[in-house]
């Protein structure tokens, strides 16, 4: 049977996430991706363009506006009979959704794969990353996240996958969707961009996140990421946060300024293709996973570094 892969989408179209999740996918043969949402015919034409997908399911009601766990599960559980595997990107939605469709089906979710070996085995860090374990399951049908940034994404065209419209599932309505508040910036994705800024505890408060990595990640097209030791200090919003409780990330280039390089921060972003670090604390953990580092007061270097770009 083919896999089902749930696509995370924005007006742009299907999100990073989910593109690697279809990559993912296509590890255990035919795939199929389902758009749920309203009035996404647009998204659905883009979604068919996307390489590896044979077809892709549609679901167009306003029930699914907001990918609330219940409407969203039930229609994942009635397509579930056409499938052995599910998956989905390990983002807020998939998380938020994937364990209510493991529980209606009695299955054991698949959390956070990093791997396929084969169809019943997949592997899945551990331990906050410090270490992989293989797992293998042997329930018919398997749900599944898959951590992101240990796949790449397909490309964004380059298929022809059919388009089958799906009728609205039955759920049960005990929660509903009451508003939302979403912060803009001009900046790229942070689980999308290539060169992230990260600031820790060492930039003192949120002032200085504006007054010296803003510059910097301006000039580099970069997203802003932050620790959680930052995020809890209130430095910056939760949606910065990189790390095991935060957002998993593999940028071309990761620069960490002013962050010590704690186990639950390195999870989140040891991945990285190129780690640069700056830090005064020359015995800080982040210069043991970093391809560079610079020992100094970052409020020096970061000037000199915006000069300089």
């Amino acid at each position: 049977m083919a896999a089902l892969v749930v696509l995370d989408f924005d007006a742009s179209g299907v999100k990073q996430p989910a593109r690697s999740a279809l990559a993912a996918a296509a590890k255990l043969g035919e795939v199929h991706g389902l758009i749920a949402g309203a009035d996404v015919a647009a998204v659905a034409e883009k979604a068919a363009k996307l390489p590896g997908v044979t077809k892709i399911l549609v679901a167009d009601d306003p029930a699914y506006a907001h990918a609330l766990a219940e409407p969203l599960a039930a229609l994942i559980v009635s397509l579930a009979e056409g499938y052995d595997h599910i998956l989905a990107a390990a983002t807020a939605v998939g998380k938020n959704v994937m364990p209510r469709v493991a529980a209606l089906l009695d299955v054991q979710q698949i959390s956070d794969i990093s791997g396929v070996e084969d169809a019943d085995t997949f592997i899945r860090p551990i331990y906050a990353g410090n270490a992989l374990a293989t797992v293998k399951s042997s329930d018919k049908k398997k749900v599944i996240t898959v951590r992101a940034s240990s796949f790449d994404p397909v490309a964004a065209e380059g298929g022809s996958a059919t388009i089958e419209t799906v009728a609205t599932a039955a759920f049960d309505d005990k929660s509903k969707y009451l508003s939302s508040e979403l912060s803009k910036s001009e900046r790229p994705e942070l689980t999308a961009a290539k060169i992230i800024v990260s600031g820790g505890r060492g930039m003192q408060n949120g002032e200085n996140f504006t007054k010296l990595i803003d510059p910097v990640a301006d000039k580099l097209g970069a997203a802003v990421g932050a620790s959680r030791a930052a995020v809890d200090a209130g430095f910056v919003p939760n949606d910065y946060q990189v790390g095991q409780t935060g957002k998993i990330v593999a940028p071309e280039l990761y620069l960490a300024v002013g962050i010590s390089g704690a186990i639950q921060h390195l999870a989140g972003m040891k991945d990285s293709k190129v780690i640069v670090a700056i830090n005064k604390d020359e015995d800080a953990p982040i210069f043991a996973v970093a391809d560079y580092g610079l020992v100094g007061d970052l409020f020096t270097i970061l000037p000199e570094l915006e000069k300089s770009l």
